[in-house]
C-alpha cells in the first residue's frame, strides 16, 4: 500500500470540495428520478438543489484558485471534474481517467481506481517541468487526482545533493593532506628532524585551507536565511576598512592595490555582511592576478544607487564560464584555485549578500586581460 501525505490546507479544502461535488452529484440524480416519475418538485427539493447550487460555485472558486490540479473520475472512469490548474499541469483536460498523462500519472489513477489503494507517481511534462499526481480512491468508486508541479523542489534537491558531495570532497582534501603531514612528522621525529619544518609548514597551510572552508560554508549558512538589514551602513568606509586589510597580502603577491572612494549614500542593511562581500571581492581579485598586475576598488554614487567597482588585470575569465561564476563551488580554473588557497564559495557568498540587501552584481571579464565586478546597491531610504 502507498501512504500518499497532501499538505493540510490541500487535505481540508479537497475534503470541502469533494463533499460539495457529490452532494450536487446525489441531488441532481433525485432531480432526474424527480422529473421522469413526477410532474412537479417539491419544495424540499428545489431547496436541497439550490443549496447544491450555492456549494457548487463555492466549490469552483475555491478549487480554481488553488495551485494543485484536482480532478475527480467517476466509478466509469470518465471525468467528473478538473479545474483550471490541472489542465495547466497535464497540458489537457483528459476526458476519462485512460487518456491521463503522462503515462506514470495514468498508471498511478489507474493503479488507485483498481486497487482502492492510494498511489503516487512523479513524471516529466513537456518544457522540461515535474509533476507529482497523488491518486485516492473515493466514494464508491471514484478516483480523486492531486497533480502538484514539484520541479522547483526537485531543483533544490538537486542543489542540495550537489553541494552535500562538493562540500566533502573539498574538504576531504585538506583533510588527507593534514593527516599525511602528520603522519609523515610522526615517523621522522627520530629518523629525519630536517624535514619537520617543511611538513608543519604544509600542516599549517592545509589547517588554515580547512579553517576557511568551514567559515566560508557557516557564512553562506547563515547569509541563506537573509541578512539584518535594521543599520544604516556607511559602504565607503567600509571599503576602506577591508582595503587596508589587504595592503601587505597584495604587497607579497606582487600586486598594485589601488582605492578610489568618492562619497556615497548609506545603504540599508548588515555591516557585517557588507564587509564579507567586499573582503571576497577583493581578496578574489589579488588571487588571480600575476605579480606585477593592478587591483583596482572604486565607490561612487550613481542614479541614487551606492555603487561598488572591484577591477584587476588578472588571468580574466572565459565567456562560457561567465553565467556560473556565482555558482557554489564553481572554479574557472580549479588547479590555480588550489594553489592560492581558494574555497569556490567567494564569490557565492557577494551573490547572496547582495540579493539580501535587494541589490544587483555583474561582472565583465576578458581572457588573459582583466576582470571586473560591479555592486549596486539601494541607498538607504
Amino acid at each position: 500500500m502507498v501512504e500518499v501525505v497532501l499538505p493540510v490546507a490541500v487535505a481540508l479544502t479537497l475534503a470541502f470540495a469533494l463533499g460539495a461535488l457529490i452532494a450536487l452529484g446525489r441531488a441532481r440524480t433525485r432531480s432526474r428520478a424527480t422529473d421522469t416519475g413526477r410532474s412537479r418538485e417539491t419544495d424540499a427539493l428545489r431547496e436541497r438543489l439550490e443549496t447544491a447550487e450555492a456549494d457548487r460555485r463555492r466549490t469552483d472558486l475555491v478549487l480554481s484558485s488553488m495551485p494543485e490540479g484536482v480532478l475527480l473520475f467517476g466509478s466509469d472512469g470518465d471525468t467528473v471534474y478538473a479545474n483550471p490548474a490541472a489542465e495547466r499541469h497535464l497540458g489537457v483536460v483528459p476526458q476519462s481517467i485512460s487518456a491521463v498523462l503522462p503515462l506514470a500519472i495514468r498508471e498511478a489513477a489507474l493503479g488507485a481506481q483498481q486497487m482502492r489503494d492510494p498511489a503516487e507517481a512523479e513524471a516529466q511534462t513537456g518544457g522540461n517541468r515535474w509533476v507529482r499526481g497523488s491518486a485516492i480512491p473515493v466514494g464508491a468508486g471514484d478516483v480523486l487526482l492531486v497533480v502538484r508541479d514539484v520541479t522547483e523542489a526537485r531543483r533544490l534537491d538537486e542543489i542540495r545533493r550537489d553541494f552535500v558531495a562538493n562540500a566533502s570532497h573539498e574538504l576531504k582534501t585538506p583533510a588527507a593532506s593534514i593527516q599525511a603531514a602528520a603522519e609523515t612528522i610522526r615517523s621522522a621525529v627520530l629518523d629525519d628532524p630536517g624535514v619537520l619544518p617543511g611538513f608543519a609548514g604544509q600542516l599549517e597551510r592545509e589547517a588554515e585551507r580547512l579553517s576557511r572552508i568551514i567559515s566560508d560554508l557557516l557564512d553562506l549558512s547563515r547569509l541563506e536565511s537573509g541578512s539584518d538589514l535594521s543599520e544604516a551602513v556607511a559602504l565607503d568606509a567600509i571599503v576602506r576598512e577591508e582595503a587596508v586589510r589587504f595592503v601587505e597580502a597584495a604587497s607579497e603577491a606582487g600586486v598594485e592595490l589601488s582605492v578610489e572612494v568618492r562619497a556615497a549614500p548609506q545603504v540599508r542593511g548588515s555591516a557585517r555582511d557588507l564587509s564579507l562581500l567586499v573582503r571576497n571581492l577583493i581578496d578574489n581579485a589579488i588571487r588571480y592576478t600575476r605579480r606585477g598586475g593592478r587591483v583596482d576598488i572604486g565607490v561612487r554614487t550613481d542614479d541614487g544607487e551606492a555603487v561598488l567597482t572591484v577591477s584587476d588585470t588578472g588571468v580574466g575569465i572565459p565567456t562560457r564560464d561567465l553565467p556560473r561564476v556565482f555558482e557554489r563551488f564553481y572554479r574557472v580554473d580549479r588547479a590555480r584555485s588550489r594553489e592560492t588557497g581558494g574555497t569556490g564559495l567567494g564569490l557565492s557568498i557577494v551573490r547572496h549578500v547582495v540579493e539580501n540587501h535587494g541589490g544587483r552584481v555583474s561582472v565583465d571579464s576578458e581572457l588573459g586581460r582583466g576582470t571586473r565586478f560591479e555592486v549596486r546597491l539601494p541607498a538607504a531610504g
